[in-house]
């Protein structure tokens, strides 16, 4: 059953316990003629940490080698045990887009930094116990908080200059801080940027899978009630009559381990967060993107910008959910392929989505 791909691609954007204990709307212009003033230049690594409570963030900052203050830019990794560079393991590969977009942005002036999830890379088995039943919107927030800070105190960072990149999950993370943190961001690039609520972006992908089941109707309405169970905090009682990939999402919400998170941020709706800000925004979606649509996503989130000229909205013809470069048609992609070829070590960066992101902080920052 295709089911599975999806479901194993699902289960990648929402850390669930048991894996961790074991074409789109009209764009608004943007000027893609453009090209980077700044020249090529050598760049260097450097690990950096810090703590959040008693659990540790641990971070790399890829930067110009020189003694010359720079712009910044936060990445904002995406949902699940991703890491700093988008890799997880749960996902084929370590060819992470981050990294990838770190260097390229170092290369030309940034000081970039980009940071692993504590409940991930070398930090998460010592952080988890001290985590459990604790996991937020909150916690996700103080670790781009940490981040911020990290810049803020180096001598090569301007600090009026620090832009974020996110990607999915991480553009929530972003907006979130934005609205209740200091100091402000200059700009936000939202890559992959859900439009719809969360619960009802996770139906639509669950739906597409099934829709070619004689019973498809049957099974998304026991899915339907098992999380309108879940959101009303009513106990998991598993459906018989559903497959069990569907059964076992649901049942990973109910995890301890995944609360409050994971009802707050099935609750949410993204497009309401992004209409109340006010410094230059980029929404990214690309049109190879298997998990967030160009149109289905665009239209609500463009809705909700309409008036707003910090906001602009660019869909890539070849960009994935990550931004690589996807050749092939969008109808022929499938989740499972997605979780094998995001971070393949042949994958690079959609050249079009990288200049447009080059253009967007040249001209902003």
């Amino acid at each position: 059953m295709k089911v599975k791909g999806i479901i194993n691609l699902i289960l990648a954007m929402l850390w669930l316990s048991a894996t961790v204990l074991t074409g789109g709307a009209e764009s608004t212009a943007l000027p893609c003629a453009l090209t980077s003033m700044r020249s090529p230049a050598p760049t260097i690594s450097e690990e950096v940490f810090w703590k959040v409570g008693d659990t540790i963030v641990a971070a790399t900052i890829t930067r110009p080698d020189d003694e010359a203050i720079h712009p910044a830019v936060v990445f904002v990794a995406g949902s699940g045990p991703t890491d700093r560079d988008w890799a997880s393991p749960l996902l084929s590969g370590k060819n992470g887009s981050a990294r990838l977009l770190a260097e390229e942005l170092a290369k030309t002036g940034y000081v970039t930094i980009r940071y692993d999830k504590r409940i991930t890379g070398p930090n998460a088995q010592k952080n988890l116990p001290l985590m459990m039943g604790k996991i937020s919107m909150e916690g996700h927030v103080d670790e781009l908080a940490g981040a911020v800070d990290t810049l803020m105190a180096r001598p090569d960072v301007n600090p009026n200059r620090i832009f974020v990149l996110a990607n999915s999950e991480g553009d929530i993370h972003a907006l979130n801080y934005q609205h209740t943190r200091e100091p402000k961001f200059a700009g936000l690039i939202l890559s992959a940027m859900p439009g719809r609520g969360m619960t009802d972006l996770l139906h639509g992908q669950l739906e597409a899978q099934v829709a070619s089941l004689p019973n498809a109707r049957e099974i998304m309405e026991g899915y339907d009630k098992l999380m309108a169970d879940y959101l009303a905090g009513k106990p998991f009682v598993a459906d018989p009559k559903i497959p069990k990939g569907f059964n076992d999402l649901v049942r990973g919400f109910h995890a301890p381990v995944n609360l409050p998170f994971a009802r707050e941020f099935l609750s949410l709706d993204p497009a309401q967060l992004l209409k109340t800000v006010t410094a230059p925004t980029l929404v990214i979606i690309g049109k190879k993107d298997i998990q967030v649509d160009s149109l289905l996503d665009g239209i609500p989130l463009e809705t909700a910008a309409k008036g707003l000229d910090n906001i602009s909205f660019v869909y890539p013809e070849n960009a994935n959910h990550v931004l690589k470069y996807e050749v092939r048609p969008r109808e022929e992609l499938t989740g499972a392929d997605a979780a094998k070829t995001y971070n393949a070590p042949d994958r690079i960066l959609d050249p079009g989505t990288l200049l447009v992101i080059k253009n967007w902080l040249e001209k902003n920052g």
